[in-house]
């Protein structure tokens, strides 16, 4: 009941939102007053980016007349949109008045290295507290991986990747995104193809807690998946993305005996064919680091088995709406949720919070499995430094922005699981809340330092590398 109250009031939230954003540029459009005529857009500092790129993203074009108690904020607007792109360490638009009834735009940007072989070493467990406190930081459990990424591939901003991994995950995996095919730039298309294999693996959970299996010597899961996808872009905020995915897995059959949910029916194979529609609505400030605006995003899948699986649909939903008070304050509430059918499933589906970013704060040494679940963070920050180093001496990290957030939040959520076993934390109300500091830099670099209490009266120092 509690997650279907939930969807209810994620579908009302995200068309109020969507009515509002429309609103707000119906507003923009019939903005009245002394015009001036925008004669040209020059484009600096992009030797690999083409121009295109960068027009495409901006709200205005040469020859619109644009108001001029307003050209400063649509610079600043333009800026933060051209920014957004993952390519450019900095970007400045400098107005140039012509005469009195005309002005030309300098858009000037330093561009990002696109092309790096990245050398990772990531960690097998759910994130760095669980590995240091019940794993003691064990070095076995970690993954050396080389990946070689080109970000603005032909400087058309296509994507293209290949990973190795070696480690406690054995992975290959080949990436390509081309954001645009045609000559409007609203259409894109990607293909994927990951192939990995463990000598260890979770295989249920007890307590709120993964049990592990291993067999030295031996890959007892392997797992295998291609993809394609189709990205329609007809604005800056929205995109559609409808993906088809393959999915191939094999346990050995000491998982089965240990846990004859695990693939469902105590097969030890599972193939599926997954397809996804995606709506993304991102009217925030700084996507990498949201402080202004908001953020939709709504996902509805389903799951048709080939092999040992028959059939799930399942609906993902995320509204995030962030505030600023004044120069200096931020708030922000962030909503996720998902609802799955039916809830007789296989286990390696049955995941909910605990893993990745689905977590309440306080609680990231259990894992919480369920069909359905619920999460909602509060954050009030203050944005103690924004800064940035310049003229640094490396030609693709010229500028080295630095900002600093100390801040206060709280977090509730609930998740639904009919076959909870001897896990306490499924089926009831958590709640988690604390204070840390946020650290935001180049590269889409953030470090999360969160001091945090739950309901349990525990309490903990927490690190975290990925967004709230």
């Amino acid at each position: 009941m509690a997650a279907r109250i939930f969807l209810l009031y994620l579908f009302l939230l995200c068309c109020a939102c969507h009515v509002q954003a429309q609103q707000d540029t119906d507003t923009a459009r019939h903005a009245t007053g002394v015009k001036k005529t925008l004669r040209n857009i020059y484009i600096e500092g992009n030797k690999r980016t083409r121009r295109n790129i960068i027009l495409r993203e901006m709200s205005v074009s040469e020859g619109d007349k644009l108001p001029v108690a307003k050209m400063d904020e649509l610079a600043e607007l333009n800026r933060k949109r051209i920014f957004n792109l993952p390519l450019f360490t900095e970007v400045v638009i400098d107005i140039l008045p012509v005469d009195d009834t005309t002005v030309d735009w300098l858009v000037k940007v330093g561009e990002q290295w696109f092309i790096i072989p990245e050398l990772t070493l990531k960690l097998a467990d759910r994130n760095i507290n669980t590995w240091v406190k019940e794993q003691n930081a064990d070095i076995r459990r970690a993954n050396l991986g080389v990946a070689f990424k080109h970000r603005n591939f032909r400087g058309n901003l296509e994507t293209l990747s290949a990973i190795v991994q070696i480690g406690y995950t054995q992975k290959l995996g080949l990436e390509y995104f081309k954001p645009y095919i045609d000559k409007k730039q609203q259409h894109g298309i990607g293909a994927s193809f990951f192939f990995s294999q463990n000598e260890e693996t979770f295989f249920n959970t007890s307590g709120n807690k993964w049990q592990f299996v291993k067999k030295p010597g031996l890959y007892i899961i392997r797992h295998f998946e291609a993809a394609t996808k189709y990205v329609h872009r007809p604005g800056y905020a929205n995109r559609h993305t409808v993906e088809a995915r393959y999915r191939s897995f094999r346990a050995d059959d000491t998982i089965v005996k240990l846990n004859r949910d695990y693939y469902k029916d105590g097969s030890n194979r599972l193939q599926i064919m997954e397809f996804t529609y995606r709506y993304d609505l991102n009217k925030v400030d700084n996507w990498n680091y949201p402080t202004t605006g908001l953020k939709v995003v709504g996902t509805a899948g389903f799951r048709v088995g080939l092999q040992g699986f028959g059939f799930q649909s399942y609906v993902n939903g995320e509204v995030g709406y962030f505030k600023r008070f004044g120069r200096k304050w931020l708030w922000s509430e962030i909503l996720r949720g998902r609802l799955t059918a039916p809830d007789d499933m296989p286990y390696t589906f049955r995941y909910a919070m605990g893993n990745g970013s689905e977590y309440v704060r306080g609680y990231e040494y259990y894992v919480i499995d369920g069909t359905q679940y619920a999460l909602l963070r509060t954050n009030l920050k203050y944005e103690l430094v924004n800064t940035a180093i310049r003229n640094f001496p490396i030609r693709y990290l010229a500028v080295i922005p630095i900002r600093i957030y100390p801040k206060i939040f709280a977090d509730v959520g609930y998740a639904v699981n009919p076959l909870a076993g001897t896990s306490f934390l499924n089926n009831r109300g958590l709640a988690g809340y604390g204070f840390g500091v946020d650290i935001v830099s180049a590269y889409d670099f953030k470090l999360r330092l969160e001091y945090t209490w739950n309901h349990l009266g525990q309490k903990g120092l927490f690190l975290h590398t990925n967004s709230e």
